[in-house]
Parts: C-alpha cells; structure tokens; sequence
C-alpha cells in the first residue's frame, strides 16, 4: 500500500520471490485494522517502542497510518505469515486491553472480553463465511471469538468492516484461520479499493468527498488480503499515461475483477447504457459486465480491462456511483418513513 506509515513504521513491502501455484504456510499475509488514534498511539508506543517489539517478537511488519486532522481513526497493516500476523493481533490487543483504565490488570485473560475490526476485501467475504455459513461458524467455534461482518462497504473503497470479538487469545486464533482463508482465495482480492478514514468520515458508511482510496493489483511479492499499491502495479520501466487504455502497450495493460451487488448492477449501467459508456470514455478502460452471476451470493462480475490509471480511475468511477445510489436508496427509504408516520 502506499507509505502512509508514522515514522516508526517499516514499509510493508517485501522483497521479490518465486510464487508457487498454490499458497504455503510461509506465504505472507497483509491484514488490515481500523484502530482509534488513541489505540494507534498505544500501538506505536513511545518513540515506537511497543512496535519496534512487536517487530523484534514475531518477525511481521507492522505500521500505523499517519494522523489526519479531525480524522479519528487509523488503520493498522501487519504482514507476515499467517501464524506470525496472528501472534502479532494477539499481543497488540492484550497490550491494548492492558491500557484501557476500564479493563483491570487483575482480570483473568480467559475472562477479557474485547473486540478488534478487520478490513476485509468485499470479494473474499464469501471465502470466510462459507456456504451456507458453515466456514464462519466453524472459525467461531474452534476459535472461540465472534464474528460480525459489516453488511456494506466502507465509503470510497471495496472494504468491509469484520468485528472479532473475545479474548486476545481467541482473537488471535480466529484471526489465524481468518488469513488461511485469505490466503487460499488470495486471487479473489485482487481490483480492492483499499478504505482510508478521510474528512469527516466516521467509518459508519457517511460517504465522503475526495479520491482517500489506493487500488490493488496483481500481487507482486505476497498473497494478501488484496493489499496493493498503486506503485506496484506497474513492472519496473512501464510507462505510465493517462491515455485510454486502446492506445497503450498491451504489456501495460492490467485486467482487474470486481463483484458487484445484482440489485445496484442497472444504476451503474444507466438508462441505455448511458451511466458505463461515461465511465468508459472518462476512464478510458474496457469494461464489460457478466450477464449471470459468478456463484451463489447472486453477484455479476464486472471485468475491467485497461492500464493502471485508468483502471484506478474506473474503480473509483464506478464505486462513486454505487454510494450514490446508496444514498438515494436510503433518502427514499426515510422518506417512505416519514410518509407512513
């Protein structure tokens, strides 16, 4: 993702290696949090201290994007393998237990209730709660924690919000399975718009203004939780243009996979097509739509085709569109209300 860490924090990216066609337990995780600037603060530690350990004991990466005036919340990355990402959730939500005037030292560790909110890729959602539901509950009994997925993305991004609940330990067990998922469904993740927290947001769904996203593309060192950066999604020496994508080298094309909603599939295309012809012409990226949903949660997959920026620009095109129609769903919705009061 891009360098938005505080000073203490190391870059997430890690060095070139071989991909095997099939994920291993070493592969590396990148698992996103949204974390209170007062949580960040305890994260970091004093002069980085506490993150500085957290690195020496469990051999992840770990960072804290930078404050943002008025902005409230942060969001937390830690990178490595599953069980090292684990552990490392393990001991910073202890550690923030521990901090908390309302959570006694004196407690029990088994008897700690508290809670941690993942930011999961909206495409691999499916993956960790499974058909039928059975994935999820199988995570939440062998683990102990309690999962609540959020049932919206979070503005501006293709990211949704999964609360863990329990004690650190059970936590950190359910987050271990939580990135096995991820990681055998890796390519699902990729084309995520990656949520930052920005203006006036409070991560509740408000939709806000300015472009606060990053987008993912093909994983250039690691399987992650569709984590990516704008600056490697283009091979060393690739130009960059903000022409449509026809006129550029096929080598610096990227195609790019997104699941939307069935329901919000008509907005986007407009009335005679009128809505994705724009977005087309605007983002100068090929964009064709599945006439039948992809598998059972009755999503159409939406296949876009085109270099880097105008891809980016795309995604951003079409989820500004999807929080508009948002917006006006649940004006109506309220206005219905109102009516019937």
């Amino acid at each position: 993702m891009p360098s938005e860490s505080s000073p203490q924090a190391e870059p997430t990216s890690s060095p070139p290696q071989s991909r095997s066609p099939s994920p291993s337990p070493r592969d590396t995780l990148t698992l996103r949090a949204l974390v209170s600037t007062k949580d960040a603060g305890v994260i970091i530690g004093k002069a980085g201290k506490n993150v500085a350990d957290l690195r020496e004991q469990t051999g992840v990466k770990a960072g804290v994007t930078k404050v943002i005036p008025g902005v409230h919340e942060r969001v937390l990355t830690v990178t490595g393998p599953v069980d090292s990402v684990a552990k490392a959730y393990t001991l910073i939500i202890s550690q923030l237990v521990a901090a908390s005037s309302s959570s006694p030292l004196t407690s029990s560790p088994s008897t700690i209730h508290t809670a941690i909110r993942l930011l999961i890729s909206h495409n691999l959602m499916g993956t960790i709660i499974g058909r039928n539901g059975l994935k999820i509950k199988a995570i939440q009994d062998g683990s102990g924690a309690r999962m609540v997925a959020s049932k919206d993305m979070l503005p501006q991004s293709t990211e949704r919000i999964v609360e863990v609940q329990g004690s650190p330990e059970a936590i950190g067990r359910a987050i271990e399975e939580i990135g096995k998922c991820l990681l055998e469904d890796w390519e699902r993740g990729l084309g995520t718009v990656l949520f930052h927290p920005a203006g006036d947001d409070r991560s509740s769904g408000n939709r806000r203004s300015g472009p606060g996203y990053s987008i993912s593309g093909p994983p250039a060192s690691r399987r992650s939780n569709g984590d990516g950066a704008r600056g490697r999604q283009s091979p060393p020496g690739s130009p960059t243009s903000q022409s449509p994508a026809s006129t550029q080298p096929a080598a610096n094309l990227r195609t790019q996979n997104i699941s939307i909603p069935s329901d919000m599939v008509g907005c986007i295309i407009g009335r005679s097509g009128t809505k994705i012809t724009e977005i087309r012409r605007l983002s100068g990226s090929k964009i064709s739509i599945a006439k039948a949903p992809h598998d059972e949660t009755g999503e159409r997959m939406f296949t876009i085709i085109g270099t880097p920026e105008a891809n980016e620009k795309a995604l951003f095109l079409l989820y500004n569109q999807l929080e508009s129609e948002k917006e006006r769903r649940v004006g109506r919705e309220q206005q219905q209300a109102e009516l019937q009061d």
